[in-house]
Order: structure tokens, then sequence, then C-alpha cells
């Protein structure tokens, strides 16, 4: 039996939503995020931040989802970022859960969500990719762990690779290739 999806599409319904969580998890965040400013946690932030993520969806360079706790509510997000087609087929996977939504088993979830997405067969259930790649900085072992349960491989370390808290941070980088991949 299949399990209920914890991922789905963003939508601008969701802003006053993710606002809320932003805010109330600002701090547990901000080691692992760009700095932001103070709009980019209020609901307009919000609205325009998706604005821009659906954007991007539309010219099918990310997949912008959140994720949801089993009674439905908002707990973070997860997106494919930079998507690139050609004999590349791969993008990136960024996530984050709120700090009252930690432990939970919500990311691994969300991520196993957003695999099956991206390594499906194209069309509208699926985007047929290849690889996809992630970052973490080095002190982030909960990022990692959830990232090894759902089979990502290290492949090496970047330096200054990601702006991260107001600086240029050392990133650990992991992918995990389409077992269905020829």
């Amino acid at each position: 039996m299949q399990q209920a999806r914890v991922t789905r599409l963003i939508t601008e319904d969701d802003a006053t939503e993710l606002a809320e969580l932003l805010t109330a998890s600002r701090a547990f965040l901000a080691p692992f995020e760009p700095e932001r400013a103070p709009f980019y946690f209020t609901p307009d932030g919000q609205r325009a931040a998706i604005r821009n993520a659906l954007a991007s969806h539309a010219q099918g360079t990310s997949l912008p989802h959140v994720i949801r706790t089993g009674s439905g509510e908002l707990a973070g997000r997860i997106t494919l970022n930079g998507i690139v087609r050609g004999p590349f087929q791969s993008c990136s996977v960024g996530y984050w859960v709120g700090a009252a939504f930690t432990r939970r088993g919500l990311a691994s979830a969300a991520l196993r969500d957003i695999i099956s997405i991206a390594f499906a067969d194209g069309g509208q259930q699926g985007l047929g990719l290849h690889r996809i790649q992630a970052e973490t900085l080095l002190d982030n072992l909960a990022s990692q762990r959830v990232l090894a349960r759902a089979g990502f491989s290290q492949i090496g370390m970047a330096p200054t690779y990601l702006k991260i808290a107001g600086r240029w941070q050392d990133m650990f980088l992991f992918q995990l290739i389409n077992p269905a991949a020829d």
C-alpha cells in the first residue's frame, strides 16, 4: 500500500501559515539559511516568494512543495531547484522543517516524496530526472542523516559554496542517482 504524500505543490494560500511558521522558527533556522530581510517573514513577503517559486515552476526549473503533517498542518518546505534538462537531467534539493516539527520523520518523508516525483517517468506525475544533488553545512548532522537514509552518497566538499547566515560557508555535497537510469 502506498503511503500518503506529505508534500504538495505550494500555493499563494500558504503564505500566511508559512510566514507564521518562519517567524516561530526564525532563530532555529537562521544558522542554516541565507540572511533574510524582515519582509520575508511576513505574509506579503511569503506571497512574493511563492509567486517567484511558482514562476520558476512554470518555466520547468523548480518544483516547490510544502511539507505537511498528517493533520495537514504546514511544517516546512522542500524544493527541487535548478532543474536542468538536456544531457544533464539533474537538479538540487533543499528543504527545511520548522522547529516544532523536527525529529518526527517529516523531512525524511518529504524527501522520499520529492525523489519519487523527480525520478518517475516524465509527464504530469514525474520529472524523469537522472540525478539529485544536495548540500549541507559541514556540521548539519541531522540533514546529513536524512540524506543518508534516502540513499544519497557524499561526493565531496565545496569550499565557500553558499552564503549562509551571512558568511560564505563550506558545504558537503551529496547525490542520488536514479536507479532506473540507463
